[in-house]
């Protein structure tokens, strides 16, 4: 740990006291304004949706203009949509909320990048453990941002509207400390310098397939069931403070775990850690499945973020060994698109499924994605295993 370090953590905090926050409230204002249920979750979809598209914008801005300015740019870019978003709860206007968290998924695709900037902050074998340090800091999340959406529903006249405007502050204050990093300038390419392999060949690499599909569908998952979860409970008549403790103990599964899971990682390998990710997702939905009480929705909840952060950080650290770099940005936006896109299917699925099919259906779909990633991660451990049988013995002294 280091000043840069703890600050880019506490900025990770606050992104996803933003997150958590939006995730707590979206859904809820959406019922509210969408001209039919099925809808609800469609402000959470085109909050991914943004970030799938502002993902490769954001590479090419820090390719240009390094990683604090374009930061920085995101941090503007959320101060601005969360007024905006204020407004249409105010004067009711749907589709103006729907515009402004489309153009908010900008300042998403930049903070979903601290991960990657942590890195560069530290020397090369603490990588692992300055992921988890930085994801850790969700931790901040996982407290304030349920309590600004509880605390701040009825701060206004119109019901979550304060909560928007909470976030402008939380922003500023994100805005101020990471200004005060000084992140190492990312390689520049000189007129005639190599700049990388091609995509096509970065793809192909067994490692790349499986860090962007894991942490694609780890992502899925957590999403379309965390952004269901208000509205599933409310379906069962349960009040949103419940709601709002649900989430907490959620995402407090999500980033909590990021203290030892980079040791996890040292000691085991990625692959184990990701394979205990996706039963403890199995183990999510088996707990999902019993009940609708608070308990049922707040272990399953937990049990959720802590396979999502085995996952995911996992996976993020598996996918460091696929780029040079050079290649650096454009692997990082290729991975952070899939993502979005992935969550854009799953945050909009979530309202058509919650609000049609129902809390159980919903968890019994996710058995397939849970199989796809388990397939995924064998292919990967055979793949290791015949290229270590391949390697020539060393030579008798």
């Amino acid at each position: 740990m280091n000043l840069p370090l703890l600050l880019l953590t506490l900025c990770q905090g606050l992104y996803l006291t933003s997150n958590v926050t939006l995730i707590a409230i979206n859904g809820m204002v959406g019922l509210a304004l969408a001209p039919t249920p099925w809808l609800a979750t469609l402000p959470v979809t085109t909050y991914v949706a943004g970030s799938a598209l502002g993902a490769p914008l954001v590479a090419r801005h820090q390719r240009r203009f390094g990683r604090r300015r374009t930061f920085q740019l995101g941090l503007v870019v959320a101060m601005l949509t969360a007024a905006l978003c204020a407004l249409s709860v105010v004067t009711g206007q749907f589709w103006l909320l729907l515009a402004s968290t489309l153009a908010a998924g900008y300042y998403n695709a930049n903070g979903s990048l601290y991960r990657f900037a942590a890195v560069e902050l530290v020397q090369p074998s603490a990588k692992e453990r300055a992921i988890s340090w930085v994801l850790a800091g969700g931790i901040l999340g996982a407290v304030i941002g349920p309590q600004i959406a509880l605390h701040m529903r009825d701060a206004l006249p119109q019901p979550f509207a304060g909560a928007y405007v909470a976030l402008i502050g939380v922003t500023l204050l994100t805005l101020v400390l990471i200004s005060c990093i000084d992140f190492p300038p990312l390689p520049v390419s000189e007129p005639g310098a190599p700049t990388g392999r091609p995509m096509s060949v970065m793809v192909r690499q067994q490692s790349f397939i499986v860090a962007v599909i894991v942490s694609a569908l780890s992502y899925g998952v957590m999403n379309l069931l965390m952004a269901a979860t208000p509205i599933a409970m409310a379906q069962h008549s349960h009040p949103f403070g419940h709601a709002a403790l649900v989430l907490e103990w959620h995402v407090l599964g999500m980033y909590v775990p990021s203290f030892f899971t980079g040791g996890l990682i040292k000691r085991f390998g990625a692959p184990r850690v990701m394979a205990t990710g996706v039963l403890l997702n199995l183990a999510c939905v088996l707990v999902a499945l019993s009940g609708v009480d608070l308990m049922h929705f707040l272990v399953a909840l937990l049990v959720l973020g802590v396979g999502w952060n085995f996952l995911f950080i996992g996976a993020t650290t598996l996918f460091t060994e696929a780029y040079q770099p050079e290649e650096k940005t454009r692997a990082q936006a290729m991975m952070d698109t899939t993502i979005y896109s992935t969550m854009t299917v799953s945050s909009f699925g979530s309202g058509a499924l919650v609000t049609t099919g129902g809390w159980t259906w919903m968890n019994v779909a996710m058995v397939v994605p849970l199989a796809l990633m388990a397939a995924a991660l064998g292919w990967l451990v055979l793949g290791r295993r015949r290229s270590s049988r391949a390697l020539p013995l060393p030579e008798a002294q």
